[in-house]
Protein backbone atom coordinates (compact mmCIF):
# COMPACT_ATOMS: atom_id res chain seq x y z
CA UNK A 1 0.00 0.00 0.00
CA UNK A 2 1.62 2.97 -1.13
CA UNK A 3 1.58 6.05 1.33
CA UNK A 4 -1.66 8.34 -0.42
CA UNK A 5 -3.46 5.33 -0.13
CA UNK A 6 -2.41 4.67 3.78
CA UNK A 7 -3.64 8.27 4.54
CA UNK A 8 -6.85 7.34 2.62
CA UNK A 9 -7.02 4.75 5.42
CA UNK A 10 -6.56 6.36 8.30
CA UNK A 11 -8.91 9.36 7.33
CA UNK A 12 -11.85 6.97 6.97
CA UNK A 13 -10.32 5.22 9.93
CA UNK A 14 -10.50 8.22 12.03
CA UNK A 15 -13.60 9.74 10.64
CA UNK A 16 -16.05 6.96 11.15
CA UNK A 17 -14.25 6.92 14.89
CA UNK A 18 -15.48 10.37 15.40
CA UNK A 19 -19.09 9.38 13.83
CA UNK A 20 -19.44 6.92 16.96
CA UNK A 21 -19.27 9.46 19.67
CA UNK A 22 -22.56 11.45 18.15
CA UNK A 23 -25.10 10.16 20.42
CA UNK A 24 -28.87 10.00 19.64
CA UNK A 25 -30.81 13.22 19.05
CA UNK A 26 -27.62 15.38 19.02
CA UNK A 27 -27.38 18.76 17.47
CA UNK A 28 -23.83 18.01 15.30
CA UNK A 29 -21.81 20.84 13.19
CA UNK A 30 -20.55 18.62 10.43
CA UNK A 31 -16.99 19.68 8.91
CA UNK A 32 -15.94 20.09 5.28
CA UNK A 33 -12.77 18.34 3.87
CA UNK A 34 -10.97 14.94 2.63
CA UNK A 35 -11.50 13.40 6.47
CA UNK A 36 -15.10 14.75 7.50
CA UNK A 37 -16.16 13.08 3.95
CA UNK A 38 -15.81 10.01 6.11
CA UNK A 39 -17.48 11.25 9.25
CA UNK A 40 -20.39 12.30 7.31
CA UNK A 41 -20.86 8.94 5.57
CA UNK A 42 -20.81 7.18 8.71
CA UNK A 43 -23.27 8.86 10.09
CA UNK A 44 -25.66 8.88 7.48
CA UNK A 45 -25.19 4.76 7.64
CA UNK A 46 -25.94 5.37 11.34
CA UNK A 47 -29.10 7.25 10.57
CA UNK A 48 -30.39 4.68 8.11
CA UNK A 49 -29.49 1.40 9.90
CA UNK A 50 -29.44 2.54 13.51
CA UNK A 51 -32.54 4.99 13.17
CA UNK A 52 -30.14 7.88 14.69
CA UNK A 53 -32.02 11.07 15.18
CA UNK A 54 -30.12 14.09 14.50
CA UNK A 55 -29.79 16.83 13.00
CA UNK A 56 -26.91 18.62 10.75
CA UNK A 57 -25.51 21.91 11.00
CA UNK A 58 -23.19 22.30 7.89
CA UNK A 59 -19.59 24.25 7.87
CA UNK A 60 -20.43 25.00 4.11
CA UNK A 61 -22.50 24.18 0.99
CA UNK A 62 -20.55 21.14 0.63
CA UNK A 63 -20.83 19.14 3.38
CA UNK A 64 -24.96 20.39 3.11
CA UNK A 65 -24.62 18.66 -0.23
CA UNK A 66 -23.15 15.70 1.39
CA UNK A 67 -25.16 15.45 4.55
CA UNK A 68 -28.33 15.61 2.58
CA UNK A 69 -27.09 12.94 0.47
CA UNK A 70 -26.49 10.41 3.60
CA UNK A 71 -29.95 11.51 4.99
CA UNK A 72 -29.15 13.55 7.30
CA UNK A 73 -31.60 16.39 8.16
CA UNK A 74 -29.63 19.65 7.69
CA UNK A 75 -31.03 22.49 9.42
CA UNK A 76 -29.12 26.56 10.11
CA UNK A 77 -27.85 28.09 13.05
CA UNK A 78 -31.13 30.26 12.94
CA UNK A 79 -33.22 26.86 13.37
CA UNK A 80 -30.93 25.49 16.76
CA UNK A 81 -30.09 26.57 20.56
CA UNK A 82 -27.11 24.56 20.89
CA UNK A 83 -24.70 22.47 19.00
CA UNK A 84 -23.98 19.16 20.90
CA UNK A 85 -20.88 18.22 19.09
CA UNK A 86 -18.94 19.43 16.20
CA UNK A 87 -16.90 17.10 14.09
CA UNK A 88 -14.28 18.68 11.84
CA UNK A 89 -10.51 18.36 10.04
CA UNK A 90 -7.55 20.44 10.74
CA UNK A 91 -4.25 20.50 7.89
CA UNK A 92 -2.28 21.55 11.10
CA UNK A 93 -2.40 20.34 15.08
CA UNK A 94 0.32 21.67 17.39
CA UNK A 95 0.67 20.19 21.25
CA UNK A 96 -1.23 22.94 22.60
CA UNK A 97 -4.19 22.01 19.94
CA UNK A 98 -4.06 24.97 18.62
CA UNK A 99 -5.01 24.93 14.66
CA UNK A 100 -4.86 25.76 11.21
CA UNK A 101 -7.83 25.19 9.32
CA UNK A 102 -8.92 27.00 6.35
CA UNK A 103 -7.26 24.13 2.95
CA UNK A 104 -11.09 23.97 1.37
CA UNK A 105 -11.97 27.82 1.96
CA UNK A 106 -14.21 27.33 4.84
CA UNK A 107 -12.35 28.72 7.80
CA UNK A 108 -14.64 31.25 8.72
CA UNK A 109 -17.92 29.46 8.89
CA UNK A 110 -16.12 26.27 10.38
CA UNK A 111 -14.90 28.48 13.50
CA UNK A 112 -18.42 29.91 14.31
CA UNK A 113 -19.73 26.56 14.33
CA UNK A 114 -17.13 24.63 15.91
CA UNK A 115 -16.33 27.39 19.06
CA UNK A 116 -20.58 27.23 18.78
CA UNK A 117 -20.18 23.31 19.98
CA UNK A 118 -20.15 22.07 23.89
CA UNK A 119 -17.57 19.42 22.09
CA UNK A 120 -15.45 19.93 19.18
CA UNK A 121 -13.54 16.98 18.16
CA UNK A 122 -11.27 17.41 14.94
CA UNK A 123 -9.88 14.57 12.54
CA UNK A 124 -6.74 14.16 11.42
CA UNK A 125 -3.96 11.49 10.21
CA UNK A 126 -0.59 11.62 11.74
CA UNK A 127 0.99 13.49 9.10
CA UNK A 128 -1.48 16.63 10.44
CA UNK A 129 0.82 16.75 13.78
CA UNK A 130 3.31 19.19 14.09
CA UNK A 131 5.53 20.90 16.30
CA UNK A 132 4.97 24.65 15.49
CA UNK A 133 1.95 25.88 13.86
CA UNK A 134 2.82 26.99 10.11
CA UNK A 135 5.01 24.34 9.47
CA UNK A 136 3.77 22.71 6.54
CA UNK A 137 0.71 25.13 5.38
CA UNK A 138 0.25 28.94 5.38
CA UNK A 139 -2.52 30.50 7.18
CA UNK A 140 -5.86 31.50 5.30
CA UNK A 141 -7.43 34.47 5.74
CA UNK A 142 -10.64 35.67 4.44
CA UNK A 143 -10.83 39.00 2.87
CA UNK A 144 -13.15 41.10 1.50
CA UNK A 145 -12.86 41.72 -2.58
CA UNK A 146 -12.40 45.34 -1.62
CA UNK A 147 -9.47 45.27 0.90
CA UNK A 148 -7.24 42.77 -1.02
CA UNK A 149 -4.32 45.14 -1.87
CA UNK A 150 -4.22 46.95 1.22
CA UNK A 151 -4.66 43.71 3.55
CA UNK A 152 -1.75 41.87 1.71
CA UNK A 153 0.63 45.10 1.91
CA UNK A 154 -0.13 44.92 5.98
CA UNK A 155 0.32 40.81 5.77
CA UNK A 156 3.65 41.70 4.66
CA UNK A 157 4.51 44.52 7.30
CA UNK A 158 3.67 41.39 9.80
CA UNK A 159 6.80 39.52 8.46
CA UNK A 160 3.88 37.36 6.20
CA UNK A 161 4.11 36.12 2.54
CA UNK A 162 0.68 36.39 0.71
CA UNK A 163 -0.77 34.83 -2.13
CA UNK A 164 -3.96 35.13 -3.15
CA UNK A 165 -5.40 32.05 -3.41
CA UNK A 166 -6.64 30.75 -7.26
CA UNK A 167 -8.99 28.22 -8.38
CA UNK A 168 -7.90 25.00 -9.71
CA UNK A 169 -9.51 24.11 -13.35
CA UNK A 170 -11.19 27.81 -12.71
CA UNK A 171 -9.97 31.08 -13.77
CA UNK A 172 -9.37 33.74 -11.06
CA UNK A 173 -8.72 33.23 -7.69
CA UNK A 174 -11.39 31.14 -5.60
CA UNK A 175 -14.42 32.86 -3.95
CA UNK A 176 -15.84 31.58 -0.78
CA UNK A 177 -19.26 30.53 -0.03
CA UNK A 178 -19.45 34.23 1.88
CA UNK A 179 -18.78 35.54 -1.81
CA UNK A 180 -15.39 37.05 -0.30
CA UNK A 181 -11.46 35.89 -1.06
CA UNK A 182 -8.51 33.90 0.45
CA UNK A 183 -5.26 34.66 1.12
CA UNK A 184 -3.04 32.26 2.17
CA UNK A 185 0.38 33.88 4.40
CA UNK A 186 3.25 31.85 5.05
CA UNK A 187 5.38 33.04 8.16
CA UNK A 188 8.37 32.01 9.23
CA UNK A 189 7.00 31.65 12.89
CA UNK A 190 4.48 31.60 14.59
CA UNK A 191 5.39 31.83 18.05
CA UNK A 192 2.42 33.30 19.21
CA UNK A 193 -1.07 31.84 17.91
CA UNK A 194 -3.88 33.33 19.76
CA UNK A 195 -1.63 36.88 19.36
CA UNK A 196 -1.16 36.16 16.01
CA UNK A 197 -5.24 34.88 15.40
CA UNK A 198 -6.02 38.53 17.44
CA UNK A 199 -4.15 40.82 14.85
CA UNK A 200 -4.82 39.29 11.67
CA UNK A 201 -8.86 39.43 12.62
CA UNK A 202 -7.59 43.19 14.04
CA UNK A 203 -6.70 44.09 10.19
CA UNK A 204 -9.66 46.32 7.99
CA UNK A 205 -11.02 43.87 5.47
CA UNK A 206 -10.41 40.34 7.15
CA UNK A 207 -13.47 38.19 8.04
CA UNK A 208 -11.48 35.82 9.66
CA UNK A 209 -8.47 33.49 9.35
CA UNK A 210 -7.43 29.90 10.34
CA UNK A 211 -5.86 30.20 12.94
CA UNK A 212 -7.90 27.98 15.72
CA UNK A 213 -6.94 28.52 19.39
CA UNK A 214 -8.67 27.59 22.43
CA UNK A 215 -11.21 25.89 20.49
CA UNK A 216 -10.56 22.07 20.31
CA UNK A 217 -11.68 19.48 22.90
CA UNK A 218 -10.85 16.02 21.32
CA UNK A 219 -8.09 15.54 18.68
CA UNK A 220 -8.36 11.81 17.22
CA UNK A 221 -5.21 10.91 15.35
CA UNK A 222 -5.36 8.36 12.34
CA UNK A 223 -2.00 6.73 12.40
CA UNK A 224 -0.39 3.52 11.34
CA UNK A 225 1.20 1.41 13.54
CA UNK A 226 5.05 -0.63 13.43
CA UNK A 227 3.03 -3.92 12.23
CA UNK A 228 1.23 -1.58 9.65
CA UNK A 229 -1.90 -2.04 11.32
CA UNK A 230 -4.00 1.75 11.72
CA UNK A 231 -5.08 2.76 15.01
CA UNK A 232 -6.56 6.07 16.25
CA UNK A 233 -4.99 7.67 19.40
CA UNK A 234 -7.24 10.27 21.03
CA UNK A 235 -5.60 13.56 22.47
CA UNK A 236 -7.23 15.18 25.46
Amino acid sequence: MDRDAQIKMMKQHVGIEAARLVEDGAVVGLGTGSTAVFMIEELGRRVRSEGLRIVGIPTSYDAAVRARSQGIPVRTLDDVERIDIAIDGADEVDPMKCLIKGRGAAHTREKIIDALAKVFVVVVDESKLVDRLGTTCPVPVEVLPMAIAPVMRRLRDLGGTPVLRMGVKKDGPVITDQGNMVVDVTFDEIDDPAGMERTLNNIPGVVENGLFVGVATIILVGQLNMDGAISVRRIE
